[in-house]
């Protein structure tokens, strides 16, 4: 199907229509801003809606504007980004708020947006198109799944950034540049709540009229991406406690992930042999092409260490400290636990 004129008015059309009846109500949606939209979007990456809701409810409590953003401690900062994981998002989203507070002229264009810390095109394309109206098309992964369903688009992707980039011209040509704001978060909802990635709910979804896929294929095979080959890692880690407090790790301030966090330290942190016991508890987990098994032993520290990246942490303080959320859910469950069962921490 040639997208003519008529074809493109149309979908724009039944896209819209759709949207305004179906869009959640999400918050900043329902109470609009620059930097509700800002905040947001910086969440999204990598976070499901679900997941980021509770989190933006309680950052925008403490943090309103780019002002109160860029004048807080950096702790604080991270503190109230736990739980969502990622967390140069949340540097780079109060060094953003830093450099917009300097700027005299304000970024207003996607390529303007794009000179700040922690934005890319999509992240870009979303505020200035959203919040700005600025005409540009977003292309993240519920929009690539649309395109390619839309045009039965059978190549193969080496990866996400790939398929975007072959994908950019179609999105622009679709996009109704009147509303752009609408039509991206328009496309965007209609990938995440009818143009899933297994099981499209297709006789749902408003412009199945114009999906090649729906007639030809099978939705639910495209786009074709080609994934990392999953990477298997196993870590040991250590419960240790004493009097009322918990020993944990620090990571440096100059580490490239998670820097200034604790999390349960390792064995190799106190220069010892894992025990050859049975964990006390064992979890797993997936970050992005990872997938990560950690156990945690019980172990009684008898000697001093030197290691000035651990610390023990009394059990009352733990919520003035940032974990990262699985460490978090890790501790409580083991002092839980350790209640319970009438053990001393």
């Amino acid at each position: 199907m040639p997208w003519t004129s008529k074809h493109k008015s149309r979908f724009r059309q039944a896209l819209g229509d759709w949207y305004r009846e179906a869009q959640r109500p999400l918050p900043w949606r329902t109470q609009p801003g620059l930097y509700r939209t800002v905040v947001s979007e910086f969440m999204a990456q990598q976070t499901q809606i679900k997941t980021m809701l509770p989190h933006y409810e309680r950052w925008m409590r403490r943090f309103p504007d780019f002002e109160s953003l860029a004048e807080a401690p950096s702790e604080d900062v991270l503190k109230h980004w736990e739980g969502l994981g990622y967390y140069n998002r949340a540097r780079n989203l109060q060094k953003l708020a830093i450099e917009y507070i300097a700027l005299k002229e304000k970024p207003s264009t996607a390529e303007q947006w794009q000179k700040l810390p922690g934005v890319g095109p999509y992240t870009a394309a979303a505020i200035s198109s959203i919040a700005q109206n600025y005409p540009t098309a977003v292309v993240d992964g519920n929009v690539i799944r649309i395109l390619s369903r839309l045009e039965n688009d059978t190549r193969s992707f080496a990866n996400q950034s790939a398929a975007a980039k072959a994908l950019n011209a179609r999105a622009q040509d679709l996009l109704d540049k009147n509303r752009p704001g609408d039509h991206n978060q328009a496309m965007m909802e209609l990938g995440a709540t009818i143009c899933l990635k297994q099981k499209p709910l297709c006789s749902l979804c408003p412009v199945i009229e114009f999906c090649r896929a729906s007639k030809t294929g099978n939705p639910g095979t495209l786009p074709k991406i080609t994934r990392k080959t999953s990477q298997k890692v196993e870590i040991d880690r250590l419960w240790i406690t004493r009097s009322d407090k918990i020993l944990l790790h620090r990571i440096p301030l100059d580490a490239s992930l998670l820097a200034g966090q604790y999390e349960l330290p390792q064995p190799s942190d106190l220069n010892v042999q894992c025990p050859q016991s049975i964990p006390i508890s064992e979890h797993t987990r997936a970050i992005t092409h990872r997938r990560i098994r950690e156990r945690i032993y019980r172990y009684d520290l008898q000697k001093k260490f030197s290691n000035q990246t651990l610390f023990w942490i009394p059990v009352n303080d733990l919520d003035t400290i940032t974990l990262s959320g699985p460490h978090r859910r890790w501790v409580e469950e083991l002092l839980s636990r350790q209640a319970e069962a009438g053990e001393p921490h």
